[in-house]
């Protein structure tokens, strides 16, 4: 499914059950390096490969890391001044580092100790890497691995805690490595800290002093410290939604054992479904199936106007397309057991709560209990409709975790939101035939574009779906059951005391969603959410602030909530984690789709947004209104698709908001958002040429701007 500015969103671990739908049974079913951290407790977890062949980590050597990276010593230097004060990055004195049980000790005077050279005929960025891959071997190959400065107090204090601890550890100083400048800028790159002391306990970034001696107050420092043989797996997934799946058998396929937890809560009505997550089950999937049934509709009653003469009573069956969409669901949740299973990914069909660091228990539908530890966890619960908490909602209303699998035809639906989840269904219901009211407590498809918004409002407005605005309901009352049964609502206005009734056969809440993060234990090991939403923040490597847990996906704060986004951040985090790999979510330019009776897609900033960074004076918007050539033998809706770009003046009219209402706008969408991130601007559009007749090509001739006031309305093709 989709978010405020998004499309399909996943949902996994949404909390379920044996996998099975109500009514009817169901299937269950790059580059070297690492991401920097930002500086949060406990940022910064660093997976590495082991030592390349030939690095200066040999058997039998001194566990020195400075004489590790060494190389035979030139001749001494001259005598260069110290202090305790501010130092120059690569004029102080080098000495070799002896390792020790937290204390430094000093190589014999004038042995200069660098990091090995590349060689000379090396780019520097090929050196950079290498310095790189061997900074990666040191965090690898050790058990704690301290990156300080002779002369720093908070270094020293850290050395104490681990001497105090009984713990060995290998000490660089940067100062005292003719590199030293080098390092750390290649350490910043890796962690995002640009401080030291910069510390990594069996591969895992613990940060600089503070948060090592936070950590080792509540005993996640002394966990860190056992040996990784000790856990059961290298990664545990929660949640086997779209990221969630995507982030294991990434891991998997990278060599690492690696488990995955999903069960899903069956909703207040009993349904539930099985492996894939909310895209596959109740979400995007099913939703694009039901509105090409709607299109279907639509493309029959245009069919007479192309020559096709039909005389059956034409008439659609809700049975019929249930049952043909939860087969093919049905594959697909099966088709993601099998490649679990061909990647050796252990699936358990299990509740996930944490009960202590790298510790879980898994509870499956008998309330059996297992446990299961691993270095590394992958949070991917995703979301679940939210109720209205007034009478009646549970008990009688359903969300979109029932409607498509409904075994009967909801028949007259009061759809209670403005989200894209609402206007879909609404749209969709009402393509097949069906009475549909939506009540909007205040604006359509919040987040989006509001101009957009309102078109497709007033679209589905004159095609039959009734609008009760600035409404919410205060009650839902059963009169009758059946298949469908009838309700009666009330509702109250939200600009004063009037209230009105009604009855429908069906009330469809799509309200919103809330993260899937509170009942899993993550208050027992100190992971933070925001305790309103219950989302999660981490920093730009989807890192919380315990630094072996990580998220993905729509619990994620202030991230878009879109099934590609959460499949992408799963498969980078886990080349991340397990590869050595740099490469980040990019979150921004971003495409995604309504898919309402009439499409709306979009990339990048709305009008408001685009508005409030860059200010109105700084923008020029183009636009038009279109009609495809498709419904103009079908004398269908002139000037009612409509297509605008909105473009940065002072950045070479680079455009930064793309939307476009028409058929196919997902199709369009998606070719433009590529263009974005490569840098479009108006110009660029301008030299392309149309294909010819297409909606998409309205956008290679665009010449008429908001701010000049003139008519867009079209005469011809």
């Amino acid at each position: 499914m989709k978010s405020p500015g998004g499309q399909e969103r996943p949902s996994s671990h949404a909390r379920g059950g044996a996998g099975r739908r109500r009514g009817r049974g169901g299937a269950s079913g790059g580059p070297a390096g690492l991401v920097g951290v930002r500086s949060y407790p406990f940022a910064g977890q660093f997976p590495a490969p082991p030592p390349a062949s030939g690095s200066l980590n040999c058997p039998g050597q001194a566990r020195s890391d400075t004489a590790a990276l060494a190389q035979p010593p030139p001749p001494p230097p001259p005598p260069a001044q110290t202090s305790p004060g501010p130092v120059k990055m690569g004029a102080v004195p080098n000495r070799r580092l002896g390792s020790v049980r937290g204390v430094p000790m000093s190589s014999p005077p004038g042995r200069r100790a660098r990091l090995s050279s590349p060689g000379t005929g090396r780019s520097s960025s090929e050196a950079r890497e290498e310095l790189r891959r061997r900074l990666l071997g040191l965090i690898e190959s050790n058990r704690v691995m301290i990156f300080s400065k002779s002369y720093c107090p908070h270094s020293a204090r850290v050395k104490e805690l681990f001497s105090s601890l009984g713990v060995e550890c290998n000490i660089l100083e940067l100062d005292r490595v003719d590199d030293g400048a080098n390092v750390q800028e290649v350490l910043s790159e890796i962690t995002n800290q640009k401080t030291v002391p910069n510390i990594f306990v069996n591969k895992v970034h613990m940060g600089g002093c503070d948060r090592t001696f936070q950590a080792h107050q509540c005993g996640l420092l002394q966990k860190l410290l056992q040996e990784d043989a000790a856990f059961e797996y290298d990664l545990i997934v929660i949640g086997g939604g779209s990221g969630g799946l995507a982030c294991a058998q990434e891991a998997a396929i990278l060599g690492k054992k690696v488990m995955v937890l999903d069960f899903v809560v069956p909703s207040p009505q009993g349904t539930s479904w099985g492996l894939g997550g909310t895209c596959v089950n109740v979400g995007c999937v099913p939703k694009k199936l039901m509105h090409q049934a709607a299109l279907l509709g639509q493309a029959l009653s245009d069919a007479r106007k192309f020559g096709w003469e039909y005389s059956q009573q034409v008439k659609h069956n809700w049975e019929t397309m249930t049952e043909a969409i939860q087969n093919h669901i049905g594959s697909l949740n099966w088709g993601y057991r099998l490649s679990l299973r061909e990647k050796a990914v252990a699936y358990v069909n299990s509740y996930g709560e944490f009960v202590e660091h790298h510790k879980i228990k898994a509870t499956n539908r008998k309330g059996q209990e297992t446990y299961y530890t691993a270095a590394k966890f992958v949070l991917a619960t995703g979301e679940r409709p939210r109720y209205l908490g007034i009478q009646g909602d549970k008990e009688y209303c359903i969300t979109s975790d029932d409607l498509f699998s409904l075994p009967y035809c909801p028949g007259k639906t009061l759809v209670v939101g403005a989200s894209y989840v609402a206007l879909e269904c609404a749209g969709f219901l009402a393509g097949i035939g069906l009475d549909v009211t939506v009540m909007v407590r205040s604006v359509l498809l919040r987040g989006f574009d509001q101009e957009m918004a309102e078109k497709v409002g007033s679209y589905m407005e004159q095609h039959g779906v009734k609008f009760l605005r600035k409404f919410v309901p205060v009650m839902v009352q059963q009169l009758e059951k059946g298949s469908p049964g009838k309700l009666k609502v009330v509702a109250k206005s939200t600009e004063g005391p009037e209230t009105i009734e009604e009855v429908y056969n069906t009330v469809l809440l799509a309200i919103g969603r809330d993260s899937c993060t509170r009942k899993i234990g993550l208050e027992k090991i100190g992971v933070k959410i925001n305790e309103k939403s219950g989302k999660i923040p981490v920093n730009d490597v989807e890192q919380t602030n315990v630094p072996y847990v990580y998220a993905v996906g729509d619990i994620l704060e202030g991230k878009l909530e879109l099934t590609p986004v959460a499949i992408q951040a799963g498969k980078l985090l886990a080349r991340r984690l397990f590869a050595g790999c740099l490469e980040k979510c990019d979150y921004v330019n971003v495409p995604t789709t309504v898919f309402a009776p009439l499409e709306y897609g979009c990339c990048g900033l709305s009008e408001e947004k685009a508005i409030e960074v860059y200010k109105k004076e700084n923008l020029e918007v183009y636009h038009t209104l279109f009609w495809p050539l498709e419904w103009t033998v079908a004398s269908r809706d002139n000037n009612t698709c409509y297509a605008k770009i909105i473009c940065n003046k002072f950045d070479n009219y680079r455009v930064i908001g793309f939307h476009v209402l028409g058929p196919n706008a997902g199709e369009i969408t998606q070719g433009f958002a590529a263009a974005m991130k490569c840098g479009l601007t108006k110009q660029l559009l301008d030299d392309t040429i149309g294909i010819h007749p297409t909606c998409g090509e309205v956008f290679t001739t665009l010449e008429i701007t908001k701010s000049s006031g003139l008519d867009i309305t079209q005469k011809g093709c």
